[in-house]
């Protein structure tokens, strides 16, 4: 992609190119949640896609998931308190016409693989967490929901692993129904669906069918009835892939590069760049 296109020609061409994929599928864009992946993006872009509209978040790490959560709370705070300051006065300023309306918060993904003692931090600010890799992991979020009383269970995904690659983090696609029928007995914990990640060099029909043996493993678990009808989500692609996912299923793609550019590496993102805590053999985008 072109390193002269605006972030919002981006974020354009990817609405376009996911209402495409949907329609080709049989749906519309609007049964497809796009999420956008900020582990790279500055904090301007990010202010910038809010103000385009944008509502659904990842982020790789806790970490910066909760610094994320914490700019753009204060930020939307801000702006709700500035007299006059508006979407179209921001954007009649900018010169890009009428705006969108901001959305009133921001609905945050835990996409990347979650280190059980990172969970407590997870479910504090996370609407979703998309990488419940196994029935331990599951184990450990029920009991910090039960410490903490939750009102509402946590909604979770189970991360497959449909590649059968040993570093690939997932549970078969062969143990998928014992995990989910588990994971079904918890009382604090929702499982909403499954998220999986394709092998990063697979392409064609190798990409293709990796997504297909996910979804047939989606529908088989979807029809025992776990978590009473709930289990409705199916998160697959990222930017190389995210079309082909939602031709084969996927109602939740995972997209970074594609809306906000090339990594940039800037020197304030070093320290988070070099923060061994947590696992970073799989990274989304």
């Amino acid at each position: 992609m072109a390193t002269t296109t605006s972030l919002k020609e981006r974020y354009k061409q990817v609405q376009s190119r996911v209402a495409e994929a949907a329609s080709r599928g049989g749906r519309s864009a609007k049964d497809i949640i796009l999420v956008a992946v900020t582990k790279h993006a500055a904090p301007d872009q990010v202010r910038e896609l809010v103000n385009l509209g944008h509502q659904d978040f990842g982020e790789n790490r806790v970490q910066q998931l909760v610094q994320r959560a914490a700019m753009m709370d204060e930020y939307l705070r801000r702006r709700k308190s500035l007299p006059g300051v508006t979407a179209d006065h921001e954007a009649s300023l900018a010169g890009v016409g009428k705006a969108p309306t901001p959305p009133d918060s921001i609905r945050w993904h835990m996409i990347g693989h979650l280190q059980r003692n990172k969970a407590k931090k997870a479910i504090e600010y996370a609407r979703l967490i998309h990488s419940v890799d196994s029935i331990r992991l599951a184990e450990d979020i029920q009991t910090i929901a039960l410490r903490k009383d939750h009102a509402q269970p946590i909604d979770v995904l189970l991360q497959v692993n449909c590649s059968g690659e040993t570093t690939k983090q997932g549970v078969a696609l062969a143990a998928a129904k014992h995990v989910a029928d588990q994971i079904d007995t918890m009382v604090q914990l929702r499982l909403r669906g499954l998220m999986t990640m394709a092998p990063l060099d697979a392409t064609g029909e190798d990409l293709r069918q990796c997504f297909k043996r996910t979804k047939t493993c989606f529908d088989d678990i979807a029809k025992r009835g776990v978590a009473d009808g709930h289990f409705n989500l199916l998160s697959m692609g990222m930017s190389n892939d995210f079309e082909i996912a939602i031709e084969e299923g996927a109602n939740i793609v995972r997209v970074g590069t594609a809306i906000f550019g090339e990594p940039q590496h800037p020197a304030d993102d070093i320290a988070e760049e070099l923060d061994f805590s947590e696992d970073t053999e799989e990274e989304n985008d």
